[in-house]
């Protein structure tokens, strides 16, 4: 992959040199679209999108090839912030959106909503879907049919008191996690190194999702994992490293450049893995009514049994509920054990907090949680630095939008810029600083409500927020409970759809003793 940025590079520079990248000029400006918002815009005297300041797509094609900023989307965006405002537009491969960039303005956009709020289309997601003839999941499909969907989905998963009956089984694999960590600690020639911290809670995550939806452990945690589970694994992080570059190029290049194939592939791993999971679960359930016993409490179970959904619907919604669980868990993990082995004194006030709450052997149970304020300040604060997904996407389908001063025709595409609005010093001072403190009621320290949303908000927010959060919070009390964690080398954030170290984090666990 990093061989081949560089000649795209130099690809983009002659492309921009040349004859055919003026027909970039051409874009159509989404408010010709009809003449209603121009209207409105003459009565009230709002200006419209083509008023609106932002980077033209040449220049933006640069920084991204040119520059290096394709996969720190996230940095130039946060630059734009500053030259252009808090709102500002652009165009990325012939599609021209909003940026919002601020508290005020996202909270007035999300109120003007429609009854079933619209994501960005995931137009590649929903192209491979239909290459493949598959279902639509979660995050593809749209309107009606996605709150059908989504409200079958939510059951047993989307309130706290659903995941209570997950603890028991959730801090089996954290048992294993641990003992892993130590393996990997006395294989390692320090006595104390995991190499690649982020694979290990990948493999953790993977098992963990896969012990709720299906009651099913695969042994990702185990000395030998299959490669069909590691290509499954690693199939995730390849296909949001080559999203992130489609996303980026015209249509006309996924002919001939590699990256296209690549995203396609490693979503026909993961349709493959889901379908393979989904048909043991289809025998299992045979096997149980033919002896008459109880189907048991399996997500998956219901989804299967409920007469609501196909199969073919249940095996087009899997891939994305995998990949979700994935990646909101393992990165966060990753990215919490980074800052607290960067900052010892947060790591013993934490280890002081879990110490008092579930003492000795003591494993702790749903209801220890919220008698650790510190913990989950520290989940917060790491998703406020390292938000899942640093930008999102709104669709107001239904009706123009009037924000800022500004009327905008339906459809427009208002992307979220979720990591500038986590590091507004208005809200967050010294916000590149891990302060989880600043998240303790006790300390009456206050923020704008839409300044940080790590899950997303209302009804098309993340249904997995309360297993996320329950998986978090069990894992890193157990972990820092048994381990010292101490640095390894700083590394940069890179932008692979979610937030990822530029090189592996590397950490040492020491033991404590008791």
């Amino acid at each position: 992959m990093a061989s081949l940025l560089p000649r795209l590079g130099r690809a983009v520079r002659f492309w921009i040199q040349s004859p055919a990248a003026g027909r970039l000029r051409d874009v159509r400006p989404l408010s010709s679209m009809g003449v209603s918002g121009a209207q409105v815009a003459e009565k009230t005297r709002l200006k419209t999108i083509d008023d609106l300041p932002g980077p033209s797509q040449l220049e933006l094609l640069y920084w991204f090839f040119v520059r290096g900023y394709l996969f720190r989307s996230h940095e130039l965006e946060a630059k734009l912030r500053m030259k252009y405002g808090p709102m500002w537009k652009s165009t990325v491969a012939e599609v021209q959106f909003v940026n919002i960039a601020s508290p005020e303005l996202l909270e007035a956009l999300l109120k003007q909503e429609d009854k079933y709020p619209m994501r960005a289309d995931m137009a590649k997601w929903r192209r491979h879907r239909d290459l493949k003839g598959h279902s639509y999941g979660p995050l593809t499909e749209q309107g009606h049919r996605w709150h059908v969907l989504r409200t079958m989905m939510n059951k047993n998963i989307a309130k706290p008191g659903d995941v209570v009956r997950y603890t028991d089984s959730l801090n089996e694999v954290i048992g294993e996690l641990l003992t892993k960590i130590k393996q990997l600690t006395e294989a390692n020639p320090s006595g104390l190194e995991v190499k690649n911290v982020a694979e290990l809670m990948y493999s953790f995550a993977f098992e963990s999702i896969c012990e709720i939806i299906f009651e099913t452990r695969l042994g990702c945690l185990k000395s030998e994992i299959s490669e069909e589970t590691r290509n499954m694994i690693r199939s995730v992080g390849t296909m949001m490293e080559n999203q992130v570059i489609i996303e980026h190029l015209p249509e006309w290049t996924s002919s001939w450049l590699p990256y296209w194939e690549r995203f396609v592939e490693s979503w026909d791993t993961l349709f493959a893995y889901g379908s393979k999971m989904i048909n043991m679960k289809m025998e299992d359930i045979e096997r149980r009514l033919q002896r008459g016993d109880d189907l048991g409490g399996a997500y998956i179970t219901y989804l299967l049994t409920n007469g609501k959904l196909s199969l073919k619907e249940v095996v087009g919604l899997m891939p994305e509920l995998l990949q979700a669980g994935i990646d909101t868990t393992s990165n966060t993990m990753t990215w919490a054990l980074y800052q607290l082995a960067r900052n010892p004194e947060i790591q013993n006030a934490l280890y002081e907090e879990v110490m008092s709450v579930i003492p000795g052997e003591k494993v702790p149970a749903y209801e220890d949680l919220p008698k650790m304020p510190l913990l989950k300040a520290v989940v917060k604060e790491t998703l406020r630095m390292y938000p899942v997904v640093p930008q999102n996407g709104r669709v107001i389908t239904d009706k123009e939008a009037v924000l800022g001063g500004y009327v905008f025709p339906k459809n427009t595409l208002f992307v979220l810029s979720n990591y500038v609005l986590c590091y507004d010093e208005n809200n967050f001072p010294e916000p590149h600083q891990f302060r989880p403190q600043r998240w303790l009621r006790s300390l009456g320290i206050k923020h704008h409500p839409f300044s940080s949303l790590p899950f997303g908000h209302g009804v098309r927010g993340c249904m997995g927020r309360r297993v996320a959060e329950l998986e978090m919070h069990l894992a890193l009390s157990q972990i820092i409970k048994k381990f010292q964690v101490l640095p390894g080398l700083e590394v940069k954030v890179i932008n692979r759809v979610v937030l990822v170290s530029d090189i592996p984090i590397d950490l040492q666990f020491n033991e404590r003793q008791t």
